[in-house]
């Protein structure tokens, strides 16, 4: 038995000690928003904030989670996700659009530890979320966008 807060909702959640927490969040609980991608926390699809630090679900063991998970369903409500959020919009970032909640979920964990960061700091903290797509230049733009950088050619 779990009991996980996620999103601000309080799960009481018969699952087994070892499942990935990203499968409690789109199979129990029905969260779609976080995806599976490579299953070994290398792509960064499945980023979910624990205590607003950016962690991969796919490799969180559930007995292993404590205080809150936010998930992408939730940045719309985040000051500084629907910031990021918006940012995607105005640069048209995505292209096939399956990375993004977790590009999205790390880029606000990044803001929100560090609000102006240097465009090297960017690169550095996204480096861990793939895009097949390889829109890695609009994320960067977008994300010193959000955080009201001048955008950097």
């Amino acid at each position: 038995m779990a009991t996980l807060t996620i999103n601000g909702e309080q799960y009481e959640l018969d699952v087994p000690d070892n499942m990935p927490l990203l499968w409690v969040i789109r199979d129990v609980v029905g969260l779609k928003g976080t995806k599976f991608g490579c299953g070994i926390a290398q792509c960064g699809a499945c980023t979910v904030h624990m205590n607003g630090t950016a962690i991969r679900s796919c490799v969180t063991p559930v007995s292993t989670v404590s205080g809150e998970i936010t998930t992408i369903e939730a940045m719309a409500e985040d000051a500084v996700g629907s910031k990021v959020q918006q940012a995607w919009l105005d640069v048209g970032v995505a292209q096939c659009g399956y990375c993004q909640g977790g590009q999205i979920m790390n880029a606000t964990a990044l803001l929100k530890r560090t609000p102006k960061p240097e465009t090297q700091e960017i690169i550095d903290a996204m480096a861990g979320n793939l895009c097949r797509c390889g829109t890695y230049n609009r994320i960067l733009a977008a994300i010193e966008r959000a955080s009201d950088a001048e955008v950097k050619s």
